[in-house]
């Protein structure tokens, strides 16, 4: 279809969310900034917030896509088994003697074609996403496990490994935030400013609408599946130039912050709305909180508490004030609940014809 008949959708601009759960997002960092330079005296030093940075990059990388394809209505839940196989798949071919230049593009095509993969089965098999990935969540693992083993592999070339923690010369900015930014910058551009956005905004509202509009739905969810694919594979090689090492276990656990970060950043769960502002925003918050906690000793396992109840907070605040606006628009206009929102045993109020009768 053209551009010219792309349906139009009517969401939040940027600049107008962020006068909404953004703003709230700006209002958290602010006061865990605070938090945090109570907690360590360490805190508000240029080293440690490079620290912090470097530390959730290949997490932040990942949030972008899986931002497009939630606003879509479907959900990736295989990235982080992705971003193993790409670390174990690099180890492998660089202990065989395969140069980097060349493993690297190998690695990054068999990410786009597990999630193209993922894509077929949702798009054009009709299966639900959330089965789908479960299902590639374990197989992308599997296989990184039958390529590489228990066993890690190192001894990578210098300048691959400071790619990995290494920083902006004369700065202290980590080369993957550099990546980071231009990754957000240029999917901000094509969701919010292009004919591609409103198809994907179109179709995470209505997707049998979008379709009837002239939106081709399958391929654009394909096409997300494959960039989400892509993205988790480059996050991989991230992690494992970071780390100075490639394992078929990199990555285990980062699907959860992942999602986190995307409903943090108040994209909804459902599809239809959400900004990459926001999810940037929602990044450096987590970042934030996770090193301050970190500072202040906190353990794992009090660190995994608060981040699940931000993940629940993330869809449970945004759900109540919808429901809460919704209800006050219709008793402003004097219409009745909605069918089936009467609770079991109880009784909406009597119509007119019941109080005559």
């Amino acid at each position: 279809m053209s551009a010219s008949t792309a349906p139009v959708v009517r969401r939040r601009s940027p600049a107008g969310g962020l006068l909404r759960w953004e703003s709230l997002l700006v209002v958290a960092l602010a006061g865990l900034v605070v938090l945090g330079n109570a907690l360590s005296p360490f805190f508000l030093t240029a080293g440690n917030f490079a620290n912090l940075l470097s530390a959730l990059m290949e997490v932040a990388i990942m949030a972008l896509p899986m931002t497009l394809v939630i606003i879509a209505g479907e959900i990736d839940l295989s990235v982080e088994s992705m971003a193993g196989l790409a670390s174990s798949l690099l180890g492998f071919l660089w202990m065989n003697g395969v140069p980097l230049w060349l493993a690297i593009p190998l690695v990054l095509l068999v990410g786009a074609l597990g999630g193209l993969l993922n894509g077929l089965l949702i798009a054009r098999g009709g299966l639900p996403s959330l089965v789908v990935t479960l299902g590639t969540l374990a197989l992308f693992r599997g296989m990184a496990l039958i390529v590489l083993g228990p066993d890690g592999v190192s001894d990578f070339p210098t300048a691959f490994t400071a790619f990995g923690f290494g920083s902006v010369p004369g700065t202290l900015i980590p080369w993957p935030f550099v990546v980071f930014v231009a990754m957000a910058i240029v999917l901000a551009i094509v969701l919010h400013r292009t004919w591609i956005g409103r198809q994907v905004y179109a179709i995470g509202q209505n997707s049998g609408a979008a379709r009837y509009s002239g939106v081709r739905v399958a391929r654009v969810k394909i096409s997300l599946f494959v960039l989400s694919g892509l993205v988790s594979a480059l996050a991989g090689i991230i992690l494992t130039a970071r780390l100075n090492t490639a394992r078929a276990d990199a990555g285990t656990g980062l699907t959860l912050t992942v999602v986190t970060i995307v409903l943090l950043g108040g994209v909804n769960i459902f599809g239809g709305s959400g900004t990459i502002p926001g999810v940037v925003l929602a990044v450096l918050v987590i970042a934030v909180m996770q090193n301050a906690l970190r500072l202040a000793s906190v353990t794992v396992q009090v660190q995994a508490i608060a981040l699940g109840l931000l993940l629940i907070l993330s869809v449970v605040i945004p759900t109540s004030a919808h429901q809460a606006k919704s209800a006050f628009d219709r008793a402003r206009a004097g219409r009745p609940p909605p069918a089936g929102s009467v609770g079991q045993g109880e009784r909406s109020s009597p119509t007119k014809e019941e109080e005559q009768g």
